[in-house]
């Protein structure tokens, strides 16, 4: 059964009970998986915002056994696939769904600090650029030094483009709302990290002219 695409959401999703189902996660679950096992901690406490449909929490945290995974969403549907894939799962190191917007004054998980790494995969392109800095601003608040931030999805680099599948997108979004957009990696989010003592670590090219990009606390 597919239900109407919900309108954070850039795809049609199907459903089984509260559980949604991503077309992209089914693409790109693995290299991302594979990225993230090279590159970030395999153990502590790691908080993803902005979890969407809840499955790469899943199967994140299946591959980080010695990780205490926490995810969630301020979408009370995105909340409800997340319960329901964290129940199917059962996974002692994944727990969530909290409710955190990253635009945010107090995340209610000062607790959990200091954080071995945070996680947003593919969001701050479907959000306000306040959700970028409030991104950031969180990952300086939380990350415990030589800690990390993993990011995913589109970006541009030095004011270009990096495909023209990536401008096309990026007038799409604009279209859909224009506080959206493909994100400048130099211009727009180095200074967010230069701001929260944050320093690029690495950039790995993924499929479909995506990036991961991980930065450190220092």
């Amino acid at each position: 059964m597919t239900e109407p695409t919900p309108p954070s959401a850039l795809e049609d999703r199907a459903q089984a009970g509260a559980r949604l189902f991503s077309p992209s996660v089914a693409r790109n679950w693995r290299p991302i998986r594979d990225v993230f096992l090279k590159h970030m901690p395999a153990s502590g406490a790691i908080l993803e915002l902005g979890g969407g449909t809840g499955e790469h929490a899943v199967r994140l945290a299946e591959a980080l056994p010695g990780a205490q995974w926490r995810t969630g969403d301020p979408d009370d549907k995105a909340r409800a696939s997340i319960a329901a894939w964290i129940e199917t799962a059962q996974l002692p190191n994944l727990s969530g769904p909290h409710a955190i917007a990253t635009t945010d004054a107090d995340w209610g998980v000062d607790d959990l600090a200091p954080l071995a790494g945070m996680v947003s995969v593919n969001m701050i392109h479907i959000a306000p650029f306040d959700a970028a800095r409030g991104l950031f601003a969180g990952a300086g608040r939380l990350l415990g030094d030589g800690d990390k931030l993993f990011l995913y999805g589109p970006f541009s680099r030095r004011g270009a483009h990096t495909a023209p599948s990536n401008e096309a997108f990026d007038r799409s979004l604009k279209a859909r709302n224009p506080a959206w957009g493909v994100r400048d990696l130099e211009q727009d989010i180095a200074p967010l990290a230069q701001e929260a003592a944050l320093r690029l670590e690495t950039i790995v090219e993924m499929p479909a002219n995506n990036l991961a990009v991980i930065f450190v606390k220092d």
